[in-house]
């Protein structure tokens, strides 16, 4: 998730999608902010939060996704300004498995569901052609804002927290903050930086997931079918090829078809291969875990 999350088109909640986790980690995301989180950790009864709250999910998930941000934002970083159809190519294999992969969790297709899959789709390539603001706002409530409206992004499949973030303008400037802090580089700037995005995190996501998790419980399979529309329609996003090379040009088709050509096709195969190896994995889990709950 966190390695996806870097790329601005790519959405970590596609990864917790085709893992199956994604319910999970919604109703993980409620708890841990709900009112009665709140009141445990504002009278300190840390004890009773150990027992009653998830927090063993989400901490090696949260600390599996700040390592891969810490470890790939370079290289991936370096990749986009030096290699961009190679690595988009890789995740257009990616996302194009994630459809497929997930298409069965509608556990009944009916004309409504199509519907919301074409809506989505729809929705999704709008989203994705959307222009880059050029002149964003330098204060740091706007920054906040950021922060809330990426996190709602990020946590929907199909919907790139990053692209919102480059669509808002401010994908570069966080993302610089983030190598700077590495590097030891303007530290106390960029910590309240880093810090007042993570402020607008906490405040989006904390009741976006709970719009979310009402969704999931009275409109299921609709709302799966709209979040499968949401990653065909950002396809438009994570095409290879570009025309002049820029990340928000128009998407046009190769115009030769030498060792970058197969490089790219080579890495979508990857991608491909990778999320359906991922949904192999995930389903023999759940089949297990669901063995194990039978049996007690």
């Amino acid at each position: 998730m966190g390695g996806a999350d870097i790329v601005p088109g790519v959405s970590g909640g596609t990864m917790a999608f085709i893992l199956g986790i994604y319910e999970e980690l919604i109703e993980s995301i409620k708890r841990f902010t709900s009112a009665e989180a709140i009141g445990m950790a504002a009278t300190f009864q840390i004890r009773k939060m150990f027992k009653t709250l998830p927090w063993p999910f989400l901490l090696v998930l949260g600390l599996g996704i700040l390592t891969a941000i810490a470890v790939l934002s370079t290289p991936i970083h370096w990749m986009l300004k030096n290699q961009p159809v190679l690595i988009w190519a890789f995740f257009f294999g990616l996302v194009v498995a994630s459809i497929f992969a997930v298409f069965n969790r509608v556990r009944k297709w009916t004309p409504f569901c199509v519907a919301a899959l074409i809506a989505g789709g729809a929705a999704g390539w709008i989203v994705v052609g959307l222009p880059l603001l050029r002149n964003p706002p330098d204060s740091y409530i706007y920054l906040v804002l950021c922060g809330a409206i990426a996190i709602c992004a990020m946590i929907l499949p199909g919907i790139s927290g990053s692209f919102i973030l480059l669509l808002m303008g401010k994908y570069d400037y966080v993302l610089n903050a983030v190598n700077e802090l590495k590097a030891g580089t303007n530290f106390g700037q960029n910590l309240l930086i880093l810090a007042l995005f993570v402020v607008g995190i906490v405040l989006g996501i904390s009741s976006f997931v709970r719009l979310l998790s009402w969704l999931f419980r009275k409109f299921h399979d609709l709302t799966v079918a709209v979040l499968i529309g949401f990653m065909a329609g950002s396809l438009r996003k994570v095409w290879p090829w570009k025309a002049g090379g820029s990340d928000d040009a128009a998407n046009v088709l190769p115009t030769s078809f030498g060792s970058e050509f197969w490089s790219a096709v080579g890495l979508a195969a990857a991608g491909f291969i990778i999320v359906f190896a991922l949904e192999t994995v995930a389903r023999q889990m759940e089949k297990k875990s669901a063995a194990k709950n039978r049996e007690a």
